[in-house]
């Protein structure tokens, strides 16, 4: 079997080792249009900032190693510049001398990967405007950075690189502003969690303005100011962090079957060419819920999705059932994760949505270093089946976002979830593990057991003609009454049974016991403010 694999980096490494692994006296033949075959995209804000030390650490293998350790023929400076599927060739052209070459195949991967979306606007070639997609570019960057003479930076673009970007800018000393086009950074949270990231990142000192375009980039040789839509600011550097776009120009006229430039796929990973493979950041996976075609440039994706289509590639019957938007991200004292549909996705899906947003303890609150996460679960009403989790949190957001990867693709409802053995110990977590303490929260609004309103629709009003009570064990609403649930054993004086009243503490739990302890003595209109003031104290203090 003679295979040829267009692309490196993450997936066509990875398939091409996988398929020697699996079949070893297959021919397989890697070309990759840059001199690295394989690096660790993931870390290049890491390396910017001076967490990674060394520029070698990028490298994960250099195309001499890779070529020892797995037995794939591996040519690098050849770029693919057009697929005669009839045939079963690809010419590719040298980019030292231009000369061009065809290439046999009986099974043929496309990993060619995407490449940054250049904005169109003016002063995008000035000096000290910077992308980051490969090693070149982080190591341009940080030589930049360490001439001492950048004191400011804009990154245009508030997505995971773009705010990683952003934390190692900020953690050299820099002043480091983000722009966002879009209402909100963080694609794949709710709205109010966005919010949340975004006032924590203003906390140190990194400003963040949505729904800002940018228009220009202007200086005489080297970037000196960003103009925008509604403000104009000085900078000393700017990194546009807007998008990728699939590299699969020269598959334009090919009759493979693509979708805004990304290469359709099936659960193997193969084309509408059943020759043609697809993987990596050029290509579409599934959805894992719904099933639909997904894009998810991603590094852990590329890998999972090259080794299955290796194993087929081999023989074998493996699907790739898909991906479910998985992500973390690391800021500033703040992590980040989510998994699954937003409740706006779920509810697009045709799913009956309804989610519950906690702030509970992420370890045993004794234990030195304890912190709090906040966590949305989203659920389908009637089924009560797993849709999504968003988590935020100075801890360890990967375990709980882990947990809901592995329920959600089983399927699991609520109640398979809420009692699990999950371990336990005080450096590691609380007696009931923080994500089975948010489904059991869901469970109990689901019940009744609990009446409350989310952050997103106390936003939006539906606490309208509440009167505000402040729960929490020492007053901290400006304006609200104070209630003292200890000492609440009966009608409390001043509150009428039928009194609309919405209960607000600093994390939710404490509103949960009063709206208990009240609705025993007779209280029948009260609401719990879910998240408290820690989700919504921006809104309650307006």
């Amino acid at each position: 079997m003679k295979v040829l694999v267009i692309g490196g980096v993450a997936a066509g490494t990875k398939a091409a080792a996988k398929l020697k692994r699996e079949d070893p006296s297959a021919e397989v033949l890697l070309l990759n249009k840059g001199a690295n075959i394989s690096y660790a995209g993931c870390g290049l804000p890491y390396y910017v900032g001076g967490v990674i030390h060394d520029k070698a650490e990028l490298i994960v293998n250099t195309p001499e190693k890779f070529a020892m350790l797995t037995g794939v023929t591996v040519q690098c400076g050849v770029e693919a510049i057009s697929l005669d599927r009839a045939a079963k060739t690809v010419t590719a052209r040298s980019l030292q001398d231009g000369t061009e070459s065809v290439h046999s195949y009986d099974k043929l991967v496309v990993a060619v990967g995407a490449s940054p979306v250049v904005p169109p606007i003016e002063g995008v070639g000035l000096k000290n405007v910077f992308f980051l997609r490969t090693p070149e570019d982080a190591i341009a960057l940080r030589e930049t950075l360490e001439s001492g003479e950048i004191r400011r930076a804009v990154v245009v673009g508030g997505g995971y690189i773009g705010l990683e970007t952003a934390e190692n800018l900020a953690a050299r000393g820099i002043r480091t502003t983000v722009l966002e086009m879009l209402p909100q950074i963080l694609p794949g949270f709710d709205p109010e969690l966005a919010e949340y990231a975004e006032n924590r990142l203003a906390d140190k000192d990194i400003m963040v303005f949505t729904g800002e375009k940018v228009n220009a980039l202007v200086g005489e040789e080297r970037v000196e100011r960003v103009q925008c839509e509604n403000r104009k600011m000085k900078t000393d550097l700017v990194i546009l962090s807007t998008g990728i776009r699939p590299n699969t120009a020269w598959l334009q006229d090919s009759g493979l079957e693509m979708f805004k430039g990304t290469l359709l796929t099936d659960l193997h990973g193969r084309t509408n060419d059943p020759s043609v493979w697809a993987l990596g950041d050029c290509a579409m996976v599934h959805n894992l819920i719904t099933g639909e075609s997904a894009w998810s440039p991603m590094g852990s994706t590329a890998n999972i999705a090259a080794r299955s289509a290796a194993k087929n590639m081999a023989g074998a019957e493996c699907d790739y059932l898909g991906v479910l938007g998985t992500a973390v991200c690391h800021l500033p004292e703040l992590n980040v994760g989510r998994t699954g549909l937003t409740e706006a996705q779920a509810a697009a899906a045709g799913f009956d949505a309804v989610s519950a947003t906690c702030v509970v303890g992420d370890k045993a609150h004794y234990y030195p270093g304890s912190g709090e996460f906040i966590i949305k679960v989203i659920a389908d009403r009637s089924t009560t089946r797993l849709l999504g989790v968003q988590v935020l949190g100075a801890g360890a957001v990967d375990k709980v976002v882990d947990v809901a990867v592995a329920a959600i693709a089983m399927k699991a409802a609520l109640s398979d979830l809420a009692n699990l053995d999950f371990a336990y110990a005080p450096p590691f977590s609380t007696a009931i593990h923080p994500f089975a303490a948010a489904v059991q929260i869901l469970q109990n609004k689901l019940s009744g057991a609990l009446v409350s309103v989310t952050p997103a629709e106390y936003k939006a009003g539906k606490a309208e003609g509440y009167r505000v009570v402040d729960v929490g064990m020492q007053p901290s609403i400006p304006g609200a009454d104070w209630l003292d649930l200890t000492a609440i054993g009966g009608v409390v004086p001043g509150y009428a049974v039928d009194e609309k009243l919405l209960l607000v503490c600093a994390k939710g739990k404490r509103a949960y016991l009063t709206q208990n302890r009240l609705r025993h003595y007779g209280y029948t209109d009260t609401l719990v403010l879910e998240g408290g003031v820690t989700v919504n104290g921006s809104e309650l203090v307006k």
